[in-house]
């Protein structure tokens, strides 16, 4: 078996964990890795200046021990011009790689858009803005998490039977909110697990009522492709009996702060802060500016998929 990189999700993970005090086997087991493998991540790549671990400082020590030197001065100008194009469009490096090799007359490796891109924002460009990373600031020592619901008969994450662990068959969503600086103005996202697609709503209100509605009306306009949703422990998501009675589309609820545990609806809503940062307040958003950014997120191809999109996926089964 050929060993691979770990990746910045990877990464994320292993901080996360680390935060919570979890042991080096319980990080390799969620991880999927060698218990020596994070050993060896982790001794090579703590924040030097303060000893901590952070995935954006780790991911950056090992791309640079991987390329010592910047590459890529043997493309031309107008070929630069088409990776910044692909760039701007909020392609990540690896898709735009793929892209550049399917529809262009030229190949270039992601790792060379990356040295490319940082090389550039040493000399003061701006081109890394459009990049899905975004350093999150760490919490003040001793800060406590905030109490999360606890409903009465919920169905845990645990019962979920096996086909949906393996995203064997579509159908099987995950369920979250993105709210903006007044907390009050947010999205609803929706994440089907095989398939990757997405539906994003914006919700006049982050309550029970509004969150209900929004879900209910997704799964009206999408009739037979919902079996069930899984959502964090929100108290939007309180009303799970009624979309039970209505639809008989099966809710779960994942463990508190076990975000891993709903990694497909936590990676894309960071790519929706691509979109909607993380302080902007949301007030002027509207359902059309929603719609655009999920179809512009279904229509970006994923590696995971063999660089299909989202889209293809979902209504090739539709």
């Amino acid at each position: 078996m050929s060993y691979h990189q770990l990746t910045l999700e990877e990464r994320y993970i292993i901080s996360f964990m680390l935060k919570r005090k979890c042991t080096k086997g319980e990080i390799a087991e969620a991880t999927g890795r060698h218990i020596s493998t994070i050993y060896r991540e982790i001794g090579r790549n703590y924040a030097r200046h303060d000893g901590w671990y952070r995935a954006w400082i780790a991911d950056d020590y090992a791309r640079g021990r991987r390329h010592k030197s910047p590459r890529g001065c043997r493309f031309s100008e107008e070929q630069w011009a088409k990776v910044r194009a692909l760039i701007e469009r909020k392609l990540s490096p690896e898709q735009a790689a793929a892209e550049i090799k399917e529809f262009q007359d030229f190949s270039i490796s992601h790792e060379t858009i990356y040295q490319y891109i940082y090389q550039e924002r040493r000399h003061g460009g701006r081109l890394y803005e459009h990049l899905r990373r975004r350093p999150k600031r760490r919490r003040k020592r001793g800060a406590k998490h905030q109490p999360r619901a606890v409903f009465a008969d919920r169905r845990n994450i645990s019962e979920r039977g096996e086909s949906v662990e393996r995203r064997a068959r579509i159908g099987h969503w995950e369920g979250d909110t993105v709210y903006g600086a007044d907390r009050h103005h947010c999205l609803l996202t929706l994440v089907e697990r095989k398939t990757g697609f997405a539906i994003i709503t914006k919700l006049r209100s982050r309550t029970v009522a509004e969150t209900t509605r929004a879900i209910l009306a997704a799964i009206q306009s999408h009739p037979g492709m919902f079996k069930t949703i899984t959502f964090d422990n929100g108290i939007e998501f309180m009303g799970y009996r009624r979309i039970e009675s209505l639809t008989g589309v099966k809710c779960y609820y994942a463990n508190p702060y076990h975000s891993w545990e709903r990694g497909s609806i936590e990676n894309f809503n960071g790519l929706v802060r691509q979109y909607v940062p993380k302080g902007s307040c949301m007030i002027h958003l509207t359902q059309v500016n929603c719609n655009r950014i999920a179809r512009e997120l279904n229509s970006r191809p994923r590696k995971r998929y063999g660089f299909k999109t989202p889209k293809e996926l979902f209504y090739a089964y539709n």
